[in-house]
């Protein structure tokens, strides 16, 4: 009889524990559309000026092995007072946090992808929010079996390397805060 109590309790308890584990596993992560991204994670980022016609630069930035895409871009903006920009780019990646926006919930929905990965478009652009800048980009990128996955890039992390263009525009552009769908929104009306 104790035998039997024994086995039913290992039995419930182990469970227990699958449906814990499964649920965890299952969680998914969400986060707000207005998440700045982190700083300090680009120390390898290069930037060159090769073109300058009149106050339209265009430079390109080379990220090294090991440096995050949206950290280096954001300090890119701050560095050089970028009002308004626009950027593309291709290189790879050895990890990506990406999103889905879930208009429902007003937040994205986090995807990751934690294996090397060829860049195969990273497109976006930079514009002013509560007088900082804002980096918005999207990203397509292709796994080793030719599967192309992509959304909203949170973070990517470059491995050898991420050859990006970037034009600045003489003209500042503004965003505000689409109280309907959650989002930061371009409105080219708006002077700070």
């Amino acid at each position: 009889m104790k035998t039997t109590v024994f086995i039913k309790s290992v039995l419930a308890t182990a469970l227990l524990s699958t449906t814990l584990f499964c649920f965890r596993a299952n969680a998914q992560e969400y986060v707000s559309p207005t998440t700045p991204p982190l700083t300090g994670r680009s120390p390898g980022v290069k930037v060159k000026l090769i073109s300058a016609d009149g106050p339209t630069k265009t430079y390109v930035l080379i990220f090294a092995k090991g440096d995050e895409v949206m950290s280096g871009l954001k300090e890119f903006a701050v560095k050089y007072n970028v009002k308004s920009a626009h950027f593309n780019a291709i290189g790879d990646a050895s990890s990506v946090k990406f999103g889905w926006y879930d208009i429902s919930k007003k937040m994205f929905k986090v995807m990751r992808l934690n294996e090397f990965a060829e860049i195969t478009s990273l497109v976006g652009d930079i514009t002013i929010y509560n007088n900082n800048p804002v980096v918005h980009a999207h990203i397509s990128m292709a796994t080793q079996d030719g599967i192309v996955h992509g959304g909203h890039l949170f973070e990517a992390f470059i491995s050898p390397t991420l050859q990006l263009m970037m034009t600045v525009e003489p003209a500042s552009l503004f965003k505000k805060l689409d109280p309907e769908s959650g989002i930061l929104i371009i409105d080219p009306d708006l002077k700070k």
